[in-house]
C-alpha cells in the first residue's frame, strides 16, 4: 500500500504534510544552489531538516516554504542550504593527511634553503573549523621559525553558521577531549570553567595560528576566486554529495589552482577514479597535481 503524503517511514503521522512534489522540488533546488545530490533514501532527512524553518518562519506547510524560496529570498536560501548540510568533524581527523602534509611538503620545504617560504592552503568546507586549525597547528609544529615565513591559510563553507563559529575558535571541552596535552597546552587557551590543572569548560583557539587562517563563505558550485597557486587543498567528505558530472566539473576547477607535484587530500570514502586525470593517487586518500 502506498505511503500517505504526511506520513513518516515508521508510519507516524507527520505535523506538516510533506508530498512527493514537496520532497522533489526541494532536492531539485539544492542541486542546483549547492550541487547536492539527495536519493530517495534522504526523504525523511529532508523533513526533519526543513521541518524545523518551517517552524522558525511560522509556515503551515512545505508549499508554502517552497513559494517562498521560489520569491528569491536570498537569506532563507542560505538557510534552507545551512540546514540540509552536513558538518561533521574533528581536530585531526583522518591523521594520516596531516602526516603526510607534514612530511611531503612542510618538512621538504624548510630542508631546501633554496625553497620558496610561501605557502598556500585552502581547506574548501571547513566546517566549524577544526580542518584548518588542524592544519595551521601542524604548520607550526613542523616549521619552528614559521613567522618568517609566507603562510596562508584560506577556510571556506557553504553554511554561514558553521562559519561563524570556525572564525570564533571557541570550542566546547569535549571537541578537544582526546587531543595530546602538549597541543592543548600550546595551540588554545582555557575559558571558563575550572583553572590551575581542572577541567576547562571551553577552549579558545591561540592567536597564533588563527591569524593564519583567513575564512570567507563559498559556494563550491560557483567560479573559485582564489588565484592559486596552491601548494595543498584540502576537500574532504564533500563529493560524496555530488553526482559524477559535479565533480569532474569541481576537480576541474580545482585542478586550474594547482601546480605538478601539488597536494590534494579528499576524504576516506571518495576516490577520483573515473572523476579526474588531472592527479596521481600517491598515499591514502592523497593525490598529487600530474
Amino acid at each position: 500500500m502506498a505511503m500517505q503524503p504526511n506520513t513518516s517511514s515508521s508510519g507516524r503521522e507527520r505535523e506538516f504534510e510533506f508530498s512527493d512534489a514537496d520532497f522533489d522540488g526541494l532536492r531539485t533546488l539544492v542541486k542546483q544552489l549547492a550541487g547536492i545530490s539527495l536519493s530517495e533514501t534522504k526523504r525523511e532527512l529532508v523533513y526533519s531538516r526543513v521541518s524545523r524553518r518551517l517552524r522558525a518562519l511560522g509556515l503551515a506547510s512545505f508549499a508554502q516554504y517552497r513559494e517562498l524560496l521560489a520569491g528569491g529570498d536570498e537569506q532563507e536560501m542560505v538557510e534552507f542550504c545551512n540546514a540540509l548540510t552536513t558538518n561533521l568533524t574533528s581536530f585531526f581527523r583522518e591523521a594520516h593527511h596531516f602526516e603526510y602534509l607534514r612530511e611531503r611538503l612542510l618538512l621538504p620545504r624548510m630542508a631546501d634553503s633554496a625553497a620558496s617560504r610561501r605557502i598556500r592552503i585552502w581547506s574548501s568546507a571547513c566546517s566549524t573549523g577544526e580542518e584548518p586549525y588542524s592544519i595551521a597547528m601542524t604548520v607550526c609544529e613542523a616549521l619552528p621559525d614559521w613567522r618568517k615565513w609566507d603562510i596562508r591559510i584560506l577556510a571556506t563553507d557553504l553554511d554561514s553558521e558553521v562559519l561563524a563559529r570556525a572564525k570564533a575558535g571557541v570550542y566546547a571541552a569535549d571537541r578537544v577531549r582526546g587531543m595530546d596535552p602538549r597541543r592543548l597546552a600550546q595551540f588554545f587557551a582555557p575559558q571558563g570553567g575550572a583553572q590551575g590543572g581542572g577541567q576547562a569548560a571551553q577552549y579558545r583557539v591561540s592567536p597564533d595560528i588563527a591569524g593564519m587562517i583567513t575564512f570567507k563563505q563559498l559556494n563550491l558550485m560557483h567560479p573559485l576566486p582564489m588565484p592559486g597557486p596552491l601548494d595543498a587543498i584540502f576537500c574532504r567528505n564533500v563529493v560524496i554529495y555530488f553526482d559524477k558530472d559535479t565533480q569532474r566539473e569541481l576537480f576541474a576547477r580545482i585542478a586550474r589552482l594547482q601546480r605538478p607535484g601539488d597536494l590534494l587530500f579528499i576524504g576516506h570514502s571518495e576516490s577520483l577514479f573515473k572523476v579526474s586525470d588531472d592527479y596521481a593517487l600517491v598515499g591514502k586518500t592523497v593525490y598529487r597535481r600530474k
